[in-house]
C-alpha cells in the first residue's frame, strides 16, 4: 500500500491567513515549513487512488503529487473517490474542487451523509457520484485491493450543524482501518479524536502505521480546562497523563505519526522542546508530501 501524506495541518492550514502568532509569523518568513490542510491519498496497486478527506487545499495537493495527475486521456483521473472521517469544513470543502469527475465514490458515516445532502445534490448535477455508508456491516473493498472498516471515535458534530440535527449521535467522527490484501499492511487513520478508547487501542495494536490527531499539544492550548484531559474543540491533546502520547506508548512496534496540527501547536517547529519530547517517544511529525509504503 502506498500512502501519500498530502497535508498535515488543521483547519486553516499553517500559517493561518488571519493569525499573527509567533509560529505563523515564522512560517511566513520562511523560518518554518508551511503546511496544507490535512488529507491523505492511498493506493493498493499504484493506479487506483483514494483520498482520505478532501481538504480545501486539494487542488494544490493533487497538482504537487505526480501519481495523482490526470491522464492518459484528457478527462481521466487516477482518483477513484473519497473516504470522509467527518463533516468538518476542512475535510469536505475539497469535494467542490473534484466536481465534474465522473463515477467518484464517497464514503461517510450516516450523519455526515445526511448533513451533506444539499451539497451532494449540487455535486451530482455536475457528474453523478456514488455515496455510500462507511459504517456498513462488514466494511467495504476499494479498487486496488484495499479492505476498509470504519470505527466511530467521537460524537463531535461540526459547529455549523444545528444542535437539533447533531443530537447525541456517536457516529459523527470515524477512524479508518485500511488493509492491503497483497502485503497485509494495515494503516489506521484517525485525524480527529476526542478521547482515547479501547477501540483506538485495539486498532493501534494491529496496525503497521497510525496517523493520529495531533491538533493540540496541551489541553489548554486554546483555553480549555486542562483538568479534563481534553483540548478545546473536541481534540485529545498530545501531552499530559491522559494525552495521546501517553496512550501511544503502549504501541512501540507501530509506526506512529501525528497529523492535523493546529497553528498554535509547537510541534510545527522542528526545533521546539515539544517536538523533541515526541521524538524521544518514537512518534513522528512529518512534512507534507511524504510517501509511506505498507
Amino acid at each position: 500500500m502506498r500512502v501519500v501524506v498530502l497535508g498535515t495541518a488543521a483547519g486553516g492550514g499553517f500559517p493561518q491567513w488571519n493569525c499573527a502568532c509567533a509560529l505563523c509569523a515564522a512560517a511566513r518568513d520562511g523560518k518554518l515549513p508551511s503546511r496544507t490542510q490535512e488529507c491523505v491519498a492511498l493506493s493498493g496497486n499504484g493506479r487506483d487512488w483514494w483520498l482520505l478527506n478532501a481538504s480545501p487545499d486539494i487542488r494544490a495537493q493533487l497538482t504537487a503529487t505526480a501519481v495523482l495527475w490526470p491522464g492518459p486521456g484528457p478527462g481521466e483521473t487516477p482518483v477513484r473517490g473519497v473516504l470522509l472521517t467527518d463533516a468538518e469544513a476542512e475535510h469536505v470543502t475539497g469535494l467542490s474542487v473534484l466536481r465534474g469527475a465522473p463515477d467518484l465514490k464517497v464514503y461517510a458515516a450516516p450523519p455526515v451523509l445526511t448533513v451533506l445532502a444539499p451539497a451532494r445534490g449540487g455535486l451530482d448535477r455536475y457528474a453523478p457520484w456514488q455515496w455510500a455508508d462507511s459504517l456498513a456491516d462488514g466494511g467495504f473493498v476499494l479498487s486496488g485491493g484495499l479492505v476498509v472498516t470504519a470505527h466511530p471515535v467521537s460524537a463531535k458534530a461540526p459547529a455549523y450543524v444545528p444542535a437539533a440535527l447533531s443530537g447525541t449521535d456517536g457516529r459523527w467522527v470515524t477512524a479508518y482501518r485500511v488493509e492491503d490484501l497483497a502485503t497485509g499492511g494495515v494503516l489506521v487513520y484517525a485525524p480527529c479524536v476526542g478521547a482515547w478508547s479501547d477501540t483506538l487501542d485495539d486498532l493501534c495494536a494491529e496496525a503497521d502505521c497510525v496517523l493520529l490527531d495531533g491538533t493540540f499539544f496541551t489541553a489548554d492550548e486554546r483555553g480549555a480546562d486542562a483538568r479534563s484531559g481534553r483540548a478545546a474543540l473536541g481534540h485529545l491533546p498530545v501531552s499530559g497523563p491522559h494525552g495521546s502520547l501517553a496512550a501511544l506508548a503502549a504501541h512501540p512496534r507501530t509506526r506512529r505519526i501525528y497529523t492535523h496540527l493546529d497553528n498554535t501547536n509547537p510541534l510545527v517547529d522542528p526545533a521546539s522542546r515539544a517536538r523533541a519530547l515526541v521524538a524521544e517517544e518514537g512518534v513522528e511529525v512529518l512534512p507534507d508530501g511524504i510517501e509511506l509504503a505498507l
